[in-house]
């Protein structure tokens, strides 16, 4: 019989697994799949090889104020599934954010309270006048994290070109985000099909894509998949075969 945790963050049921301890980035098994704000059932995955990055809350930053949304939909993981807690941050662009340190307090403690997972992962695509508040941001969540769990986030992937302002950030890993690219999109499908590795260092060991815009994977330890649907045993299939893992 298996034994398993009941974590209810919210009133209603948000994941089912088994208690295990923390581990770190380095730790995590090849393939991690992002799970959006939707129902998931990702019980068929073998833990041993593949991790689940779930929606854990959404933060909006406007104005003095911090509106926070946690994650409404169910997610159910097999025992043993390793499980990383994804923030996402965005900015009220009708009322522009203060960034001020209450802000940025109230933000660094909404992310660090998260608990029973083996990884924060913070998803904020910051402006340049943003990236003095992302960077103390960081910080904040590093100092205020239990050490025995990983800080991860994600980055457009010209952070992890020319632009590299993230190469010295209090994070594990920075995971170039290889879809929903626009412009850029061709650019780094040529620097992916040639095999050019990012010049920042701490974004040569993850990568995220999407079921719906392959590109050529680069060779790292962890690649992020992503599906605009629920995840079923079929479309894990086939982007295991898509992505050759």
């Amino acid at each position: 019989m298996r034994i398993t945790k009941i974590i209810f963050l919210l009133p209603i049921l948000l994941v089912i697994f088994s208690a295990r301890n923390s581990t770190n980035v380095e730790s995590l098994p090849p393939v991690v799949l992002w799970a959006w704000e939707r129902p998931e059932n990702l019980t068929f995955l073998d833990p041993q090889t593949t991790a689940v990055a779930f929606l854990a809350k959404t933060i909006t930053l406007s104005d003095d104020k911090v509106s926070v949304k946690p994650r409404l939909q169910p997610l159910r993981v097999a025992p043993d599934t390793k499980l990383i807690a994804v923030v996402r941050i965005e900015t009220d662009r009708a009322r522009a954010p203060s960034l001020s340190l209450a802000q940025l307090q109230q933000t660094a403690l909404e992310i660090s309270s998260l608990s029973g997972v083996s990884v924060v992962q913070i998803d904020f695509d910051a402006t340049v006048s943003e990236r003095d508040f992302y960077r103390k941001l960081l910080q904040r969540v590093r100092f205020e994290l239990s050490p025995s769990v990983g800080l991860s986030m994600t980055a457009l992937a010209s952070w992890c070109a020319g632009d590299n302002w993230i190469a010295d950030l209090p994070v594990d890993e920075a995971v170039p985000m290889l879809f929903r690219m626009g412009v850029e999109r061709r650019q780094f499908q040529r620097r992916l099909e040639t095999g050019q590795r990012f010049e920042a260092g701490i974004c040569r060991n993850s990568a995220g894509v999407s079921t719906d815009e392959l590109v050529t994977a680069p060779a790292v330890n962890r690649l992020y998949i992503f599906n605009p649907q629920p995840w079923t045993k079929e479309s894990f299939a086939r982007a295991m075969e898509a992505y050759r893992r």
